[in-house]
């Protein structure tokens, strides 16, 4: 059975929407289903926001981070999209979202809620989180951007995306983003 992926594919997503897997395929088409406009470049693995900045130069938008935390009894997680020089302290944020303290969630947690792998964090993993079990939290700073960058859950490759559609891709899976 041959498929068009200009048609097939975005049919295939709407009717297996409750089985996401969050490959790259995945993931355009399902931009491709929002009628999301992204661009995509390939590049060696990085893992760490210093390595980005070395490969990033020649890639449009807001360069952001994204931190996989938890509370400390293990029972919230939240994915935080930042832009990539924003420190945050995690005893300040907690207070700000009401949470207990906050600290890094482990790689295997990370599998669980995103099946994502260290290094490949960002707002794609969500696709993963069938349950919805991830609270996303946004810095506002990122939004007076008109495009930002983000892994599509894998570390040799970026999406370049207007703002405003990462927000449509959150919001259709059925997150309420809390903005700090």
């Amino acid at each position: 059975m041959q498929l068009n992926l200009d048609t097939d594919a975005v049919i295939i997503l709407a009717v297996n929407n409750n089985k996401k897997r969050g490959d790259i395929m995945d993931i355009l088409n399902y931009l491709k289903s929002l009628n999301i406009k992204y661009e995509i470049f390939e590049h060696i693995a990085v893992f760490t926001v210093d390595e980005a900045k070395k490969i990033s130069t020649n890639i449009p938008g807001a360069h952001c981070k994204n931190l996989f935390l938890r509370n400390r009894k293990g029972n919230e997680h939240y994915l935080v999209i930042l832009l990539e020089d924003k420190e945050i302290k995690l005893k300040d944020l907690s207070k700000e979202i009401n949470s207990t303290s906050l600290s890094f969630a482990s790689k295997e947690r990370l599998k669980k809620y995103l099946n994502l792998e260290p290094g490949s964090v960002g707002p794609f993993g969500l696709i993963n989180d069938t349950k919805n079990e991830v609270t996303v939290i946004i810095d506002k700073e990122i939004l007076k951007s008109e495009k930002a960058t983000f892994h599509p859950n894998r570390n040799t490759a970026t999406i370049c995306l207007l703002c405003n559609d990462l927000i449509t891709f959150i919001e259709k899976q059925g997150y309420i983003i809390i903005y700090i």
